[in-house]
């Protein structure tokens, strides 16, 4: 898959009608709310908790996977698309909790993705 194609599935997915009719409460969520609680139920539970369960260098990659494919189907009512459009930030932020075990710091990069996200869909 070509990046112009990921790019427009991302665009697709996440832009159809969504963000026609936003207020101030849809960014406060959007910006703050989600990243944080998703970054805390994911990162901070569900990968902190694969990490202990498999400590051995061979298995690191089994908490980046796991964790960013559970990310993934926190956004299925939102459909498929929106899974596999959410997937690869998901490896990242998993990535990142993986190397720093700073969940601030995912629910901070998680928020910015949000935020390219609206920019593009505004446009």
């Amino acid at each position: 898959m070509t990046s112009i194609t990921l790019h427009a599935l991302i665009v697709q997915s996440a832009c159809r009608d969504k963000f026609q009719f936003f207020d101030s409460l849809d960014y406060l969520r959007l910006l703050v709310l989600s990243p944080v609680l998703e970054e805390c139920i994911v990162r901070s539970g569900l990968q902190h908790y694969l990490i202990k369960k498999y400590p051995s260098s061979t298995s690191i990659s089994f908490p980046i996977w796991g964790s960013a494919l559970a990310f993934s189907c926190l956004h299925a009512a939102q459909g498929a698309q929106s899974m596999v459009a959410v997937f690869v930030p998901g490896l990242t932020l998993s990535y990142l909790y993986q190397r720093t075990r700073k969940v601030w710091l995912c629910a901070l990069l998680h928020s910015f993705f949000n935020a390219v996200l609206l920019v593009v869909c505004k446009l």
